[in-house]
């Protein structure tokens, strides 16, 4: 039986919903009712899907949600957002956590109209997270790469063909708001004759979509300006499954109970075979290791891309990455937990949370697993470990066999291949360490901000969009590590970019070299499928040039034929992951960590793919942005600017002169009591 809900399934499932034992998951009508989420059929003629998002400023345990989580069934009103229990403001899109859910089928037409309702002004774009966008790079949804942020108080229309099948997610790519809630569930179905793991399963359906995300107690942007500007704590407490889970206790006044707010429910048949999607829009150094009591899983595919199916007792997801899995609903009927738990930085508040997976005819109670954080991690074959060298329990997904046919990264050598070395470096970072007033080597280590960077450089991104903009930013504002030197002595930053010619095949050599913390980079490429050919713990640092060697000496062999392919991987702390692409899409298109707050301060580059005129033009009147001088009305001539200090040595002598001025003032003001 192929899964996908008709409209007679769709009414019974909402009946059932509303009944005494509440909503069984986060998905509303509107998303269960949409036309689009149908039956996909060999030979159908596509359709256009239209959605509305408007994103504001909203809070936890609103007003809307009257009694919640006391009366649990006020939990589940519209417009209610329990998270954890936790009161914070968020951000949101049509007051929903997770945001509207996208469920279509290959070669749908997406319309998404976003209206900007940010009361703070801010500006907003959202990021279509796994669609390739051949042939509408304008709708990658990246701020000041591929478009402008959209204004507040204003509309912007998305459309693209999904073309990209496969389980995705949607989230916003503009300042904080993903970490804060701008986040939501997008797949492309593919029908029965064009799925090659269809035989595995009997049901897909859109209420067995996971999101899970690490969760942080207070406004995003609040942390991490103390986490960089002072010694702020940058741990999250908690995690979401769906924007649902227990943390924050309540105490019932009348029974003197504790309360919490509720779990996420999946509901399934005993007997019958389920897949289900999972995607994780994590936000800080959080791998989520996912595992279900009483039940093995079987891996299908990861970022939308299928591979040999492999049993496994757990995996783990990286922030950015999705895997699919098949269920097979064999055990008892009973309640079982969904266990998620949250490794590295969120073992340091022992994050994690937990769902029910509920058989039809079981109890509607919790079930009696213990679920403290010692016993959240489960033992056995783990799929996709966190810096751990593979063995036969822990299987890295290079070991993965792709069933998609191989490409042209297959082909021997590539043609243009690029190291870049990641860490985490000691620098003066201007943004965090002022040279002159506060530098590393004045502060305590608890204080200090390392820079995390690739190949020294931390990206800034440029004044207007390089996709439809490119010619009116400056050539200054662009480099690499060619064209930059010092970088280990002095802090560098640019709009950091790599140029490959069209039709290329491209490979990357990504080297976590690991030497100040014991962390890992999830990158993400935008625009790409690549070819994960290599991955591999060396040990618990190594340099990129310890990499070169290796590579110059042919000990580290590439995987050409089936090769796992993906949009997100992990680098391995102290190890490398190389991937390969075919650079058939023109544009230019971020790669970066998908770690919020890496990326926010540089660990990212722009991959640019031919040249301007190989681009498709923009939609007409395409909005544009970027610096603009006052130009006088009559001469329409820019006015003079006022007279600035060329050099760098000028600079420093301005510096300097202010820092002398300052330290004579510091020494006469505790005089001038002497004197009045």
């Amino acid at each position: 039986m192929y899964p996908n809900l008709g409209i007679a399934t769709i009414s019974v499932l909402i009946s059932v919903a509303l009944t005494a034992e509440g909503k069984t998951s986060n998905y509303d009508v509107d998303d269960l009712s949409h036309p689009c989420l149908r039956d996909c059929v060999d030979g159908e003629t596509p359709r256009t899907c239209e959605y509305d998002f408007a994103v504001e400023w909203y809070y936890v345990l609103s007003k809307a949600c009257y009694d919640c989580p006391f009366n649990g069934t006020d939990c589940d009103r519209p417009h209610c957002v329990a998270a954890d229990g936790v009161r914070k403001a968020i951000t949101v899109v049509n007051r929903r956590l997770p945001g509207p859910g996208i469920f279509v089928c290959q070669n749908d037409t997406i319309i998404v109209n976003v209206k900007n309702k940010m009361s703070t002004s801010d500006g907003v774009t959202i990021h279509w997270h796994g669609i390739l966008q051949e042939d509408s790079p304008h709708m990658d949804g990246v701020a000041m790469i591929t478009q402008c942020p959209i204004p507040s108080h204003s509309t912007f229309r998305y459309e693209f063909k999904a073309t990209t099948k496969g389980t995705h997610f949607w989230h916003a790519h503009s300042g904080m708001q993903r970490a804060d809630g701008v986040f939501g569930p997008l797949v492309v179905r593919l029908p029965p004759g064009a799925d090659p793991h269809h035989d595995l399963y009997d049901y897909d359906l859109a209420e067995h979509y996971i999101i899970v995300t690490d969760w942080l107690g207070d406004v995003t942007v609040n942390r991490f300006v103390a986490h960089h500007h002072r010694d702020g704590d940058n741990k999250p407490q908690s995690m979401l499954i769906n924007g649902k889970g227990a943390f924050e206790p309540y105490t019932d006044g009348k029974t003197n109970r504790t309360i919490y707010t509720p779990y996420e429910v999946f509901n399934v048949t005993q007997g019958k075979r389920y897949r289900f999607r999972v995607a994780s829009n994590g936000i800080l150094n959080c791998p989520i290791q996912i595992s279900v009591d009483g039940h093995n899983m079987t891996a299908i595919t990861s970022d939308g891309k299928p591979f040999d199916p492999i049993e496994i007792e757990s995996f783990n997801i990286f922030a950015g990455e999705r895997y699919d899995f098949v269920l097979n609903a064999n055990a008892r009927v009973d309640n079982y937990w969904i266990r998620v738990v949250g490794l590295a930085d969120c073992a340091n508040k022992k994050a994690k949370q937990v769902a029910i997976l509920r058989y039809n005819g079981a109890p509607i109670e919790d079930p009696k697993a213990p679920t403290d954080y010692e016993n959240m991690m489960r033992s056995g074959k783990q799929l996709n470990p966190w810096n751990t060298k593979a063995d036969d329990n822990y299987i890295p997904v290079v070991q993965l066999n792709n069933t998609d046919p191989d490409d042209a990264t297959s082909q021997e050598e590539p043609d243009v291949k690029f190291y870049l070395a990641m860490d985490f470096n000691k620098i003066d970072n201007e943004l965090f360490h002022n040279p002159m007033y506060y530098p590393v080597s004045a502060i305590d280590k608890g204080r200090h901000l390392y820079s995390p960077q690739i190949n020294h450089i931390s990206n800034i991104f440029p004044p207007s969009p390089p996709m439809t903009q490119y010619g009116d930013i400056p050539k200054d504002l662009f480099c690499n590590e060619e064209t930059r030197s010092n970088c280990t002595e002095t802090y560098c930053e640019c709009v950091h970019m790599l140029e490959v010619k069209l039709g290329q095949v491209v490979e990357i050599v990504m080297v976590d070299e690991g030497f100040a913390f014991n962390a890992n980079h999830p990158m993400h490429l935008h625009g790409f499928a690549f070819r994960v050919v290599a991955l591999r713990k060396i040990n618990q640092s190594v340099t990129v040039e310890q990499i070169k060697q290796m590579d110059r000496n042919g000990e580290i062999p590439r995987k050409l034929k089936g090769a796992v392919k993906k949009d997100s991987v992990t680098v391995p702390d102290g190890g490398f992951t190389i991937i390969r692409f075919h650079a058939t899409n023109p544009g230019a298109w971020l790669l970066h960590c998908h770690i919020e707050y890496h990326v926010e301060i540089g660990m990212g580059l722009i991959v640019k793919v031919g040249e301007p005129e190989d681009l498709p033009k923009p939609p007409r009147n395409f909005p544009r942005c970027g610096t603009w001088q006052y130009e006088d009305d009559v001469t329409q001539t820019s006015s003079a600017p006022c007279p600035t200090l060329k050099t760098q040595n000028s600079v420093n002598s301005v510096n300097g002169l202010r820092a002398t001025c300052l330290s004579l003032l510091f020494m006469v003001l505790p005089l001038l009591p002497l004197y009045f």
